[in-house]
């Protein structure tokens, strides 16, 4: 879910960016800084949409680097537990399926998918019915169900209630959840095979 919040952040600047354009480079340095970063109590930080207030400078000692109080304001993605989501297959193998919705990573497991739907392997690895009408490839935008997420320090990560190895290799990413496609009105929106 998508929120327009305010937050406060300390912004260090050097001398050398001291001048008339003192509040552009401020306001650069902090889109540079903050945008696309996670914090775990407000989420991805998308896009800053405005700088209410800068404040009084304070020298630090022996740097000469100056920190200034910023208050900004900035739309932030966070998913819950139970939000109904839309979004790309990245990844398909036998033990469920990858997707990605913005910034974040949900892993769907072959147990959160429909009993109707089987793994097939092959050139394209996929999840397809038995009757060959719906399937679940690389690419496909799915309608999917948050069931649980994990909100660390400085990350949102995934829940997980059972081990996998598979995980653990390449997934380190900003944010990831667990989804289910088993339940009504979700599944595959969008077959990029299907038009082929």
């Amino acid at each position: 879910m998508f929120f327009h919040i305010v937050l406060e952040r300390n912004m260090q600047l050097h001398p050398r960016h001291f001048g008339p354009n003192l509040r552009d480079k401020l306001v650069t340095k902090l889109m540079k800084d903050v945008e696309g970063t996670c914090s775990g109590r407000h989420g991805f930080v998308v896009a800053i949409t405005g700088v209410d207030n800068v404040g009084k400078g304070l020298i630090r000692d022996g740097t000469g680097f100056v920190t200034f109080p910023v208050k900004y304001q900035c739309v932030v993605f966070r998913p819950f537990k139970g939000e109904i989501l839309e979004a790309a297959v990245t990844m398909v193998n036998k033990m469920g399926f990858f997707a990605e919705a913005g910034p974040v990573q949900i892993f769907v497991s072959n147990h959160l998918i429909p009993d109707d739907m089987e793994f097939q392997s092959g050139d394209i690895p996929n999840y397809t019915t038995s009757d060959g009408s719906v399937k679940i490839q690389r690419d496909s935008e799915v309608r999917l169900k948050i069931i649980g997420t994990r909100v660390d320090a400085t990350e949102i990560v995934c829940f997980l209630t059972f081990a996998l190895v598979l995980l653990s290799f390449a997934y380190k990413c900003l944010g990831f959840c667990i989804g289910t496609i088993k339940d009504d009105f979700l599944g595959v929106i969008n077959d990029p095979g299907a038009a082929a």
